[in-house]
């Protein structure tokens, strides 16, 4: 069911912090966009991640507001009223139904987790465990550095290294992993200053500390259940960033996206786009 009005549809699969900085682009660049999720998403920044509408119902980061729908037929109201839908529909069963000018996979998993360059007409992913080429027409770097935002239109995004970017030098200090299993019980807030070894969190009943004083960037919804070693909140040592605010990373990896799409079409209207 491609839009009624001829706008072109982009797809997003994913609805977490980076993919929100996608969504933005698309959405401020005219597209309808759809948000694709899974049941229950664990992001960690969720001030600035629209899949909380998976939960909340409705979810806004700045201009952006996000509705869940429970059907295709809830797309229109949404794009009519200004708004990104959201469904929940982590197989992508109804990309076909949709129709879209393009997929974007953000789900940033470091692996495929089943997008595949038939897809649609322009199919992009974010991050390793992509072959642009094979899986997906593009691929776009998501490592911190010179390459980040680079469009890759053969081969693959660099590997991940599992320890996140430094800041003022911090790096793996800034992601806090459950030390244990069980429920998720926050002891301070999202936006909130940390001090060195403050309370951040209970897993159960074992108390999570903050590896040094920060602003406390990201925390799992309380209640979550987790599982020993899963991410669960992250800390910035800058304690003036502004936590309410899509990230410069996902602005960049948003920009990159969108200059994908643009630059696919323009092939694909030379005859220099390989066929599906």
């Amino acid at each position: 069911m491609p839009s009624s009005d001829h706008t072109p549809v982009i797809i997003i699969r994913g609805g977490g912090d980076l993919a929100t900085g996608v969504v933005q682009k698309f959405f401020r660049a005219g597209f309808h966009v759809v948000i694709l999720e899974t049941p229950a998403p664990t992001a960690i920044r969720r001030s600035v991640a629209l899949c909380e509408a998976v939960y909340d119902g409705v979810s806004q980061v700045e201009d952006v507001v996000c509705r869940k729908v429970s059907g295709l037929d809830g797309l229109a109201p949404c794009w009519d009223a200004g708004e990104v839908p959201l469904l929940v529909d982590s197989e992508g069963e109804a990309i076909r139904e949709i129709g879209a000018a393009a997929v974007v996979d953000a789900i940033i998993a470091k692996y495929n987790t089943g997008t595949k360059r038939d897809m649609a007409e322009i199919t992009i992913a974010l991050g390793p465990g992509f072959y642009a080429g094979e899986d997906v027409h593009a691929v776009i770097e998501t490592m911190r550095g010179h390459d980040l935002g680079r469009l890759i239109l053969q081969g693959s995004a660099l590997p991940d290294t599992g320890t996140p970017g430094d800041i003022e030098g911090k790096s793996a200090q800034r992601v806090i992993h459950a030390p244990v299993a069980g429920i998720v019980r926050p002891d301070k807030k999202i936006g909130e200053i940390a001090e060195h070894n403050e309370v951040l969190l209970y897993v159960g009943k074992t108390e999570v500390f903050a590896p040094f004083t920060g602003l406390l960037r990201g925390m799992i919804r309380a209640g979550a259940g987790v599982y020993e070693g899963m991410k669960i909140a992250d800390i910035d040592p800058r304690l003036d960033v502004d936590w309410r605010t899509i990230s410069d990373k996902a602005r960049c990896l948003g920009g990159a996206a969108l200059e994908a799409y643009f630059y696919l079409s323009n092939r694909a209207v030379r005859g220099a786009m390989p066929r599906r």
